[in-house]
Parts: structure tokens; C-alpha cells; sequence
């Protein structure tokens, strides 16, 4: 049974007093088993359940943070939202004299938030109730939120099977980047995916807070840098400190990129003297890299830095701070002269020796102000201090440098959430693969790794159905065990926590059915709902490869409604797979529906676009989706058609968006 290897089980344990079986046994009885996500380091299923009645309350004891009373609180809503039980308690609080208890909180410690701190938990559930240890506050709310994927039905109501689970991290670096820069976010988008975040048991936000196209964050020493770099779009300290507050309630941890030497082009529209050229500088509209770059050579530049970085160490309490770092091409310090006579003067080779001046100016800025450095792989530099951390982007191959020499990583190569790949291609990805070229000691010095939502090509509405849910997958594996690889297991799972997330205000399901109603101009939507699932948007940096694309572009076409998995698509090469190997009638029947539904489905759409005109750009694909399924259907049938230009066609680009169903059908004209 699928996901039954994936979860480590003992033939027969007596833990606690209960009897455990092994997991095998039991998935078809109780399904939550194996949609857990994370999966849990070691699961012990019993016999029994405990149910939930409009009796139910949580008591928390032991020595935790504040914050576990919180979080035990917010347990019970989700809980009521879920059962639609009145429960009796309003708020879980300390000290409280409960006559029943149906679930116990015990905390040895209070949890700090920071890099390697214990987040182990243990969970146990009789017919009795329900347990939750753990040392510290960090790993009882990870237990939580296990105990709620556990939550199940049946005809006498709802319940927790049976169970013992003791679980902890891989890794102790579980990130996500958001890039609130180039597309800006307020506040309650980046609270919803610290809930769906800490849904996932991911503790790292990476605020990516500054671009060519805006500078977003409240400086008092240097106003003009948020008042002229970013459109009025920008965070208060105040709303910096709520952010760090609102994720340290959830074992988050945040820290700040303040990308510099390049990317700089924002810093440099109320400071020109900042700059390696003269101004005047605008914010730039478009995508891409950018010449304008910070003066390695001028004192100014680093008064600046030194007091940016000095008011957001107050604001950001985690030891590291990003500095960016990347894709500097250095064409401006090419283009001056009193840079280029700087160079000389001090035996500066180039420009990677230019970079890694200015990055050891900063360091010791970072070191006055209790940081550790952390930068994109450029920065690594043969001559820079191994008390900086590398962020690989460009490959593992830095990151296994880095590791070599002494460098502490994280890996975020193949974590690229907004080149709009599928789950299972970022779901292998593995930081610290079996065959990776590194001894114990240098493992060690390998953190985790980030997921990473550059905003290009987001916006508000959209950045969700970017991040969720397959980031869920890139949170296994830097949680579960290695062995946790199953493909298929993980979209069959990817299918239910997409679901749970949407209780935390996440809107990837919801908005995309919005965006299609805009799209369709009304209520009816199933024309352009049935090519939107068979199609994906182009991939890696193809959508924007005509530059056609700027900061105030509508992302409201097709190509924002489709997302990185299509789920019909995906489904039927599934089916035909299964056709192939078996050849069942009943497989063959579901992919003539499937096919006959493609093959009406342009009439339906082209009368949509008749008065709705943003669809018309889609219509070519549409009619090549109905050619492919006729073709397909004429195969079935016996009947030989001439088929390669129709595949030719299918495989076309239209609309920023392909087809995801070319190489199913073409295996079943194969048959």
C-alpha cells in the first residue's frame, strides 16, 4: 500500500500500556495515518480512539514559553472551525483548574528562537486522551500541529486514533524567502504564510526586503531612502516588530536581506552618493539585473550600511542578517575611473576581489552588532572569513566548497519556487544527498535549506498558489528521514494539507476560483477551469524572456490562474501509465471521458472568449488541446492518424502558458 514504507513501525510495542501494531495493518481503518506531512520520524499505531465531544479542553504544564498558551489556543479553534463543536474553553490559560482534560501540554522548558534549538516532540493518544511532551515550547507546537493531521471521522463523530509518535527535525535551518521588493506585500500576506509555515513545521523566514524596484522598510537615520525607493510601499519599524513577534510566537525565526552591492538601484534614488556613477537614479520598472551598484570606495557608503544595519539589528533579533550579495556584474565599477584607479592603488585584481573588499568592510559592522554574515555563493571568496554563512543558489557544487573550507551553508538551489516547477522536481533535491562528497565534520556545517519566492511574477492575489503547496514537499524533506522519497505519496498528501492550509487564511485554492471568474466574466467558469488544469505556466525564466513584463503588468491571465502542478494533467498521465501497463477496460474507459471532455471543451470555451476578450489569446491552445484529444481518440478507436504535426503544434507555448498532457497522449498513440 502506497506510503506504508514511509513511516518507521515495530511489528508489536507496549508503550504507555497500550498495545501498538504496525502501520500496515491499519491504513485502510484510519487514513490519517498516511497523509501526515511531515512525515514523523517514528509512528506506533494502536488500537482504539479517543473522541472529541463539546467537552474537550487542553491544559498545558510544566515550564514553557508564554507563547505555548497561545498556540494552545489557537489549537482549539482550528479544532472547533474543523468539528463545529462548542468547545468550552475561550482561551487556554496558565494555572487553570480543568475537572477533565483531553489533551495535556507538557514543556520541560521555555523554547528559544533561535538556530539548533531542541524541537523534538513526543505525542501519545489513548482511548483516554491525548498526551503532548516535549523539552521545549517550540517542539510541543509541532506536536500540535501533527495532532490536528491526525483529527478523523467517522458515522459516531470525530477522533484521534490510537497512536505513539516521537518526531523530530533533519534539519535545523527549515526556510522560506520572501521577496516583498520587487512585488511588495503587506502585512497579512506574510502572516498567512507563517501560519501555513508553521503548519509544515518550517522555522525560517527570510524577508527579502530591498531590489532595484523598491526599498521597503521605515529608516529614520536616512528617510530618504524609504520615501523616494519605494512608492510609499513600505513596512514601519512597528510593522518589522510585529512581524518578528507574530513569527516568534510560532518557533519562527526572521531575519533580513538588505541586498548591496548590487540589486542596489532603490538605495540609490534618495542617495546618489551612494552610488558608483552619478545619478539621478529611478526605480527601475522592469525585471532582470540591473548596472546600478553601490561605491565600494567611498567612506559615505558605509555610514549608510552601518546605520541601516544598525536599526534593523534592534528590530531583528536573530544572530544572522542577509547581505545579498548576488549578481553583480560590476559594468558601473568597470565604467568608473576613480573606482578603477582604487583597484590599482591597492592591488585589487578585479571585480570579485572589489566584491569581497566591500563584503569584509561589512563585517565587522555585523560583528559590532552580534551578527553573523550571510550571502549568496558569490561571496565566496577565497580570502573571506569563515564566520560567514554561504547561501547556495547557483548549485550544490558551493555549497559543497563552502562546507569543504570551512564555511557554514544552506541550499536553495533547486528551491526555486517561482520558476513554477513541479513538487517532485524540488522534492528530490536532497541538501545533503548519500552521495555527497563530504565527511562528518563538514555535513555538520551543511544547516538546511530555504525555499525561495521571488516576486517577479506575484502579486498579492497570486503569491500563495506559488508558495502553497508545494513548498509542504521542500518541508518534508528538510524535516522527515531521507528515505521519505515517494513521489507519488508526496502529491497524494500535497492534496490534503493544500486543503488544512486554507483554515489559516491562505488563499491558493480560493483566489485562483476568483481570478477565473475576473478572467471568464462571470459565474461560469468550467470552460476555462477545464484548459486551466491541463496547462502550467512557462517554466524556469521563459515567461518574461520578450521582457514584456513590468511591476504594474496585470497578473491576471491565464498563465497566473494555472499553477505549477496541473492537477488533471498530472492525473491523467497517471491513467495512462496504469492503461498501458495494465490495459483494463475501466482505465480505458475514464480516458476516453477524459478525452471527449477536452475534445467539446473549445466550443465552450470559444463562446467564453466571445465575450470575455482576455481569453481570446488562449483560444490557439484550446483548439490544440481539442486536436490532441480527437487524435487521441481516434487511436482508441483503431484508427490510424496522421499524428506529428498535431504534437508539434500541442508542444507550442501560447499564452505564456504549454500544455502539460503532449507526452501522455503521444505514449498512448505508441500503444
Amino acid at each position: 500500500m502506497k506510503g506504508k514504507r514511509l513511516l518507521k513501525t515495530v511489528a508489536v510495542a507496549l508503550v504507555m500500556g497500550v498495545s501498538y501494531i504496525s502501520l500496515g495493518s491499519v491504513l485502510e481503518s484510519e487514513p490519517a495515518f498516511s497523509n501526515l506531512i511531515p512525515v514523523p520520524r517514528e509512528v506506533l499505531v494502536g488500537e482504539g480512539r479517543f473522541r472529541i465531544d463539546d467537552t474537550f479542553t487542553v491544559k498545558v504544564s510544566g515550564e514553557p514559553d508564554e507563547r505555548m498558551y497561545p498556540a494552545a489556543s489557537r489549537f482549539l479553534r482550528r479544532l472547533d472551525q474543523r468539528t463545529g463543536l462548542f468547545l468550552p474553553q475561550d482561551y487556554v490559560e496558565k494555572g487553570e483548574n480543568l475537572s477533565e482534560v483531553g489533551l495535556e501540554i507538557v514543556v520541560e522548558r521555555p523554547g528559544q528562537v533561535n538556530l539548533g534549538e531542541e524541537e523534538s516532540y513526543h505525542l501519545s493518544v489513548t482511548a483516554a486522551g491525548v498526551r503532548i511532551e516535549a523539552e521545549t515550547d517550540l517542539g510541543a507546537m509541532h506536536g500540535l500541529e501533527t495532532l490536528l493531521q491526525l483529527l478523523s471521522a467517522d458515522d459516531r463523530g470525530y477522533y484521534f486514533p490510537v497512536s505513539s509518535i516521537s518526531d523530530m527535525p533533519r534539519f535545523p535551518w527549515r526556510g522560506l524567502m520572501i521577496d516583498s521588493a520587487r512585488h511588495f506585500m503587506p502585512l497579512d500576506v506574510i502572516k498567512r504564510n507563517l501560519d501555513g509555515m508553521a503548519a509544515v513545521k518550517m522555522n525560517v523566514l527570510h524577508w527579502h526586503l530591498t531590489e532595484d524596484q523598491g526599498f521597503r522598510v521605515e529608516v529614520k537615520s536616512y528617510p530618504k531612502l524609504h520615501e523616494m525607493g519605494s512608492d510609499g510601499m513600505f513596512y514601519t519599524q512597528d510593522q518589522l516588530k510585529e512581524i518578528v513577534a507574530y513569527a516568534s510566537d510560532r518557533g519562527i525565526r526572521v531575519y533580513p536581506e538588505f541586498d548591496v552591492p548590487g540589486h542596489a538601484t532603490a538605495w540609490l534614488v534618495g542617495h546618489p552618493e551612494m552610488a558608483s556613477l552619478p545619478g539621478p537614479y529611478e526605480i527601475e520598472r522592469g525585471w532582470g539585473i540591473f548596472d546600478p551598484t553601490l561605491d565600494p570606495t567611498k567612506d559615505v557608503v558605509y555610514e549608510i550600511l552601518e546605520a541601516v544595519f544598525t536599526e534593523m539589528a534592534a528590530i531583528f533579533p536573530d544572530e544572522y542578517f542577509h547581505i545579498g550579495g548576488d549578481e553583480n556584474e560590476g559594468h558601473h565599477w568597470d565604467k568608473a575611473d576613480h573606482i578603477q584607479a582604487f583597484m590599482k592603488e591597492r592591488g585589487i585584481a578585479d571585480n570579485h576581489q572589489l566584491q569581497s573588499y566591500f563584503n569584509k568592510r561589512l563585517i565587522p559592522i555585523l560583528d559590532e552588532l552580534g551578527k553573523k554574515m550571510v550571502g549568496w555563493d558569490e561571496i565566496l571568496q577565497p580570502d573571506m572569513p569563515t564566520n560567514i554563512m554561504i547561501h547556495s543558489w547557483r548549485g550544490q557544487d558551493s555549497m559543497v566548497a563552502a562546507a569543504k573550507a570551512g564555511y557554514s551553508s544552506i541550499l536553495s538551489n533547486g528551491y526555486y519556487i517561482d520558476l513554477m516547477q513541479p513538487a517532485s522536481d524540488h522534492y528530490l533535491v536532497d541538501p545533503l544527498p548519500a552521495d555527497i562528497d563530504l565527511n562528518e565534520d563538514q555535513r555538520s556545517r551543511v544547516y538546511g535549506g530555504e525555499a525561495t519566492m521571488w516576486s517577479e511574477h506575484v502579486t498579492v492575489e497570486t503569491i500563495d498558489s506559488r508558495i502553497w503547496p508545494r513548498t509542504a514537499a521542500i518541508a518534508e524533506r528538510l524535516w522527515s528521514d531521507q528515505s521519505v522519497d515517494d513521489v507519488e505519496d508526496m502529491y497524494r498528501r500535497l492534496d490534503t494539507i493544500a486543503l488544512q492550509l486554507e483554515e489559516l487564511g491562505l488563499t491558493h485554492l480560493k483566489n485562483r476560483a476568483m481570478m477565473m471568474r475576473r478572467l471568464a466574466g462571470g459565474y461560469e467558469t468550467e470552460p476555462l477551469r477545464v484548459l486551466a488544469d491541463v496547462v502550467e505556466p512557462l517554466k524556469i525564466y521563459r515567461r518574461n524572456s520578450d521582457l514584456s513584463y513590468r511591476s504594474y503588468s496585470p497578473y491576471t491571465l491565464l498563465p497566473d490562474v494555472a499553477v505549477a502542478d496541473a492537477k488533471d494533467a498530472r492525473r491523467f498521465g497517471a491513467l495512462v501509465d496504469q492503461y498501458l501497463e495494465m490495459g483494463g477496460a475501466e482505465d480505458k474507459a475514464a480516458i476516453r471521458a477524459q478525452l471527449e471532455e477536452w475534445s467539446e471543451n473549445h466550443t465552450a470555451l470559444s463562446q467564453l472568449a466571445a465575450r470575455s476578450p482576455a481569453l481570446r489569446e488562449a483560444l490557439p491552445l484550446s483548439e490544440a488541446l481539442r486536436d490532441l484529444a480527437e487524435l487521441a481518440l481516434s487511436s482508441l478507436d483503431g484508427e490510424a492518424t496522421e499524428s506529428a504535426a498535431i504534437l508539434e503544434r500541442a508542444r507550442e507555448p501560447v499564452a505564456k502558458v504549454e500544455l502539460q498532457v503532449v507526452d501522455a497522449v503521444e505514449r498512448l498513440l505508441a500503444k
